[in-house]
């Protein structure tokens, strides 16, 4: 096959057709990047120098320098949303800060990340008290000024994938702003009360992704979004509780992305969540990421062959142990199993599970995309594709 240019590799293989090789991904949204102690580490190990940039503050996630991009040959690269011409955000002092939707965090010393340390509407509340919370404007203009161009550029000048996160639905943003402990019992003894939240939310929520699509859905490859439903046992609530609960409000999340825009819809959850994989696809998810492969039930090969017809994937290579731990040796058969179970047809972009953390080497790091182009040609030359054809 002909070498394909990154969007037509990347846009073939979420099609379920054969690319050239396998697409590759680093940065391209706040889940599939680095934290940003691991990323000092590989720019030393690489003798970069660029300045370091934060894409996502809680997470301490890097923004990737281009430089880095183009050494891996990644195929995607990030629309960044504007800046809020109202910052909600407001900081406190001793790294901790009020977040636009009124949650406190802070880093501990010493911590890696910053931890929620206060919900606004924890404890005994009302359905009152949640209509008249102030909740933040969907509609600030700063998020989408010059968005279309930065679109445009990246379209027009160059042939990389464009990949655009708009925010998450509603499941994570509640439990935050209700406590994770309240946010549970609500959903079993107080059912009125946590939908007031979660429809509260979601209705901003579709007000921001109907702002950015209108202005590029034109322009993007995949939309990104996320909301956690998987821990490493399984979904945080049953597949029964799930199906009346959450999954009509995802659907109509997933409906208006699909209405505004034909691009992939990319949907991020952690954790377990082969029981409701196939709720997942019902209601619009091309494509999975992370695909966190030490969690229960997340088997490659079972995916890929009870699933795969109807949804790409988007991760797999793992973080919790392989990359963290594992040798480079380790790395390498790590990335074989994934492509072997994976690739076929088409259907994977390979990158790590979720972030890469501090403390990976940067020669797994290294490894893992030199043996992603290795193993992952589609090519007569290579064993890996030539029995799996």
């Amino acid at each position: 096959m002909a070498k394909l240019s990154h969007r037509d590799r990347l846009l073939r293989a979420l099609n379920h057709q054969p690319p050239d090789r396998i697409p590759l991904d680093l940065g391209s949204h706040p889940n599939a990047s680095i934290h940003i102690r691991a990323y000092e580490e590989l720019k030393s190990h690489l003798g970069i120098k660029s300045e370091n940039k934060m894409m996502h503050r809680w997470m301490q996630v890097a923004l990737v320098d281009e430089e880095i991009l183009r050494f891996f040959d990644i195929d995607t690269r990030r629309l960044a949303l504007g800046k809020r011409d109202i910052p909600l955000e407001c900081n406190l002092e001793d790294e901790t800060y009020i977040d636009q939707w009124g949650v406190v965090r802070r880093k501990p010393p010493g911590a890696l990340y910053y931890e929620v340390i206060k919900s606004p509407l924890v404890g005994e509340i009302s359905i009152s008290d949640i209509v008249q919370y102030p909740w933040p404007d969907p509609h600030d203009g700063g998020v989408t000024r010059g968005l279309r161009e930065r679109a445009q550029v990246l379209r027009q000048r160059t042939d990389f994938a464009v990949v655009v996160t708009v925010p998450a639905a509603f499941v994570h943003y509640t439990q935050f702003i209700r406590g994770f402990e309240d946010w549970y019992i609500d959903c079993v003894n107080d059912v009125r009360l946590i939908e007031t939240l979660f429809d509260a939310v979601l209705e901003i929520n579709i007000a921001s992704v109907q702002e950015i699509l209108h202005e590029i859905g034109d322009l993007v490859d995949v939309v990104v979004t996320a909301d956690d439903l998987g821990d490493q046992r399984g979904t945080i609530v049953s597949p029964a509780l799930f199906r009346t609960l959450l999954k009509s409000r995802l659907k109509r999340y997933f409906d208006e992305i699909h209405r505004l825009t034909e691009a992939k819809l990319l949907f991020h959850t952690c954790g377990s969540v082969f029981d409701i994989v196939r709720d997942l696809i019902e209601i619009g998810v091309d494509v999975l990421n992370p695909i966190q492969v030490s969690a229960a039930k997340m088997n490659t090969e079972r995916l890929k062959t009870e699933v795969g017809a109807k949804l790409a994937f988007w991760g797999a290579i793992d973080t919790q142990q392989v990359l963290s731990y594992g040798s480079v040796s380790d790395v390498e058969a790590e990335v074989k199993q994934r492509i072997i179970d994976l690739a076929p047809g088409g259907g994977y972009v390979l990158s790590a599970v979720h972030n890469i953390q501090p403390g990976v080497p940067p020669e797994n790091i290294c490894e893992m995309f030199r043996a992603a182009q290795e193993l992952g040609a589609f090519s007569d030359h290579n064993p890996i594709m030539k029995a799996l054809a």
